[in-house]
């Protein structure tokens, strides 16, 4: 998503504007050589944000997320119907009576692993697609609110911003004070600017229609010997 990016970029933007006011406003420097100065620390305000889940929440991620169940349904439910093929398929072989030839058995129990393989492969072209699109998706987002939250910290005095969303690689968070996540807030603040509405809750089943492959259904138990 490239979210890392979108902060740095508009973290150093905020920065290079701040240096050219104060270094146009600066008077000019003194004849005599200034006095030594001794160091001061400079009061730390640090301020979290789980970036892409943010993203994610805002009004227009959410609206996001619904168009993505919509477009995978018609590929969940042919999945599903298979999954429910391959289920009866195995308790038919399971039920078989003990008379059953070994041939029609074995020609059964092929079908059945042909069956599972088509699904697990189906299955995996189908949540690497939904992946891709739902990378996509909150990306554009995402970048869309990094000027969004460069406004928010520079306006609320804060001098640092570390992305708490955990990926590897990422900085790691290991105590901190309430109330200095920012997410909410920044969320908020995105859903005011982008002006677009919250959308209407999806029924219970769209809203789990994420094409993830399902367990495989339990392979026909070998004929009892006679």
């Amino acid at each position: 998503m490239n979210r890392t990016l979108v902060l740095v970029t508009g973290l150093a933007a905020g920065l290079a504007v701040s240096s050219g006011i104060a270094q146009t406003a600066a008077p000019a420097a003194p004849a005599a050589a200034p006095a030594a100065v001794a160091p001061q620390a400079v009061p730390a305000k640090i301020a979290l944000i789980e970036f892409e889940q943010a993203a994610a929440a805002t009004n227009e991620g959410q609206r996001s997320l619904q168009d993505l169940q919509k477009k995978y349904e018609p590929r969940k439910a042919s999945l599903d119907a298979l999954a429910a093929e391959i289920d009866s398929l195995t308790k038919q072989l399971q039920s078989a009576p003990a008379t059953t030839p070994e041939d029609e058995r074995a020609s059964r129990q092929r079908a059945i692993e042909t069956k599972q393989k088509q699904y697990q492969r189906d299955g995996e072209d189908a949540q690497t697609s939904y992946g891709s699109d739902l990378q996509d998706a909150i990306g554009k987002v995402a970048q869309k609110m990094g000027p969004v939250v460069i406004q928010y910290v520079q306006k609320n005095g804060y001098t640092m911003l570390l992305d708490n969303t955990g990926q590897q690689g990422g900085v790691s968070v290991l105590w901190t004070q309430a109330g200095t996540d920012i997410s909410q807030a920044v969320v908020d603040a995105y859903n005011a600017s982008s002006g677009v509405a919250a959308p209407v809750p999806s029924a219970p089943s769209a809203t789990r229609s994420t094409p993830r492959p399902a367990p495989r259904p339990a392979a026909a138990k070998p004929a009892a010997p006679k």
